[in-house]
């Protein structure tokens, strides 16, 4: 099943569920925001935002990076105590200290980050039946014959069906989706109030997802509330009573059914700023194909698709998040292999196994994730720059550590790194200098292709306009440049040519003046 595909019993007419007659009318809301506002290092990251979610009624969350939905669902779960505004739950003024705070007033949140909700060590059943346990202060050693069957019981709230044996094994050994459903399926067991969903369906197969598709139906019908948390548009269409956005910690929009997509994208997008680079507007193509695909598909179960990337010029993809942008990168970088289709670089055939053969090859990429994929704290700056190339850089084994110092003083005066010296710790740095240290990196050989995935996620206007100016300079000196980005206006302050990515497949591929703002957003809200 697609996220464009319409959930069992949803759509225009799911609302009739029990939390929408008219006795629900009459009762409070489950839980309501009243000019609630958050900052951090006195910027502002929530401003006056105010919102009710009645029982039995799916509130979809829409947002762009860096939007607010993080901090508005941890103040919701008790993560963020220190906010302006109020907060009521079923009418009343609460405070929320606390996650354990929010749990006993029945706010439950299932996180997109799964590994801070479940605990490797203890066993599936362990984990299933958690909170109890330490709720309640008891020994999770004493009885495991009780405690098997309480987990039997919370699983069933899901229909898992896992044996004695799995129940046994160390949480770790499940995979991410099934991690997932066992923290959705201990949330369940308490019935909550309100259930915040946050990109529940980014770790499901299409079975799984169908699957909590149908249990957002029964929890409707249940008079639970529902925040969705999600960047797959079509879920939101299938699900969804009502539709809020978030920008730049403001509520722009709350949109009732049928949703106009054109206005929410474009309340969520904002309007186009100032150029930070320069981008051509005439249609300029590169020249000779750097590296082309040809029927690969880049979702399961979706059309192969073919793209080439030309020298001298940057292409811009532009995909919400589960579009296959990701894939897309990691499958060029050899980091997750593309299964099917062909692939050339320089007319030559390429398939890349793992990163390593990527970069024989001159290809780099910039990953979505600098904490997780691309930074090791305690390293230093130079040292940060140098890891992929460190063959090249040594001599019978060891690493000569003046020319690693000069490259990362070259990287550092060459994007204009702010830090003490290139043997200064890269977690020292701002989150913006960081990703100058993660890009400079793959420009310290120039390489044939270089993909950014997200690049300019979490930094500053000046690092953007730095790292743009970088790849637009780059493509200037005859490589191909792949920037991938779920902002609009990231895309087309830095591309030649714009390509939609919309469910692993191309909806627009346009050059200059063809790629105008008003087109894109019309090719990314027409994939609903």
């Amino acid at each position: 099943m697609s996220p464009t595909d319409p959930a069992p019993g949803a759509g225009p007419g799911a609302e009739a569920g029990a939390g929408t007659g008219a006795e629900a009318a009459a009762a409070p809301p489950a839980v309501s925001l009243r000019e609630v506002s958050m900052a951090f290092g006195g910027k502002p990251v929530l401003t006056s935002v105010s919102l009710d979610i009645a029982p039995g009624s799916v509130v979809a969350l829409l947002g762009a990076n860096g939007a607010g939905k993080s901090t508005l669902i941890k103040i919701l779960s008790g993560v963020h105590a220190g906010h302006g505004g109020r907060v009521l739950v079923g009418g009343e003024p609460a405070a929320l200290p606390s996650p354990a705070a929010a749990h006993a007033l029945g706010i439950r949140t299932v996180h997109q980050r799964i590994g801070e909700g479940v605990v490797p060590g203890l066993s599936v059943a362990e984990n299933l039946v958690f909170e109890e346990l330490a709720r309640r202060g008891r020994n999770p050693f004493l009885s495991t014959r009780h405690l098997l069957a309480r987990a039997r019981e919370i699983q069933d709230t899901l229909g898992l069906g896992w044996s004695t044996e799995v129940l046994r094994r160390d949480v770790a050994e499940l995979g991410i989706s099934d991690q997932q459903l066992l923290i959705l399926a201990r949330a369940l067991s308490t019935r909550p109030r309100l259930l915040i969903l946050d990109e529940p369906t980014s770790a499901l197969s299409a079975a799984e997802a169908t699957r909590l598709f149908a249990i957002v139906e029964r929890m409707r019908a249940d008079g639970i509330a529902v925040l969705y948390v999600s960047h797959r548009l079509g879920e939101i269409d299938s699900l969804a009573d009502r539709l809020v956005v978030l920008r730049d910690g403001r509520l722009t929009e709350d949109l009732p059914r049928p949703f106009d997509w054109d206005r929410a994208l474009r309340a969520m997008l904002a309007q186009p700023q100032a150029a930070a680079t320069a981008r051509p507007t005439d249609g300029r193509r590169g020249g000779a194909v750097a590296l082309s695909l040809r029927g690969v598909p880049l979702l399961p179960g979706r059309l192969p698709q073919d793209l080439d990337l030309r020298e001298g010029e940057v292409t811009g993809v532009v995909g919400l998040l589960g579009a296959g942008k990701t894939e897309l990168a990691r499958g060029l970088f050899g980091a997750e292999p593309f299964r099917t289709g062909e692939l050339e670089l320089d007319g030559e055939p390429y398939r890349p196994r793992r990163p390593a053969d990527a970069i024989r090859r001159g290809v780099h990429l910039v990953p979505e994730d600098r904490h997780a994929d691309a930074l090791i704290p305690g390293w230093s700056v130079a040292r940060n720059i140098s890891l992929p190339f460190l063959s090249s850089l040594s001599l019978a084994g060891l690493v000569r550590r003046g020319q690693e110092a000069e490259l990362g003083r070259r990287t550092i005066d060459g994007l204009g790194v702010v830090t003490r010296d290139e043997h200064s710790p890269v977690e020292e740095l701002s989150g913006g200098n960081q990703q100058k240290v993660v890009v400079g990196r793959w420009l310290a050989e120039r390489p044939r292709v270089l993909v950014l995935d997200e690049p300019f996620r979490g930094v500053d206007i000046g690092a953007r306009r730095d790292i743009g100016c970088r790849a637009r300079a780059l493509a200037a000196d005859g490589s191909a440049v792949l920037v991938l980005s779920a902002d609009v206006d990231e895309v087309l302050e830095v591309a030649d040519r714009v390509v939609v990515l919309a469910d692993g497949e191309i909806r627009l591929d346009a050059y200059g003046a063809d790629a105008e703002r008003d087109r894109v957003i019309q090719a990314i809200s027409a994939s609903v």
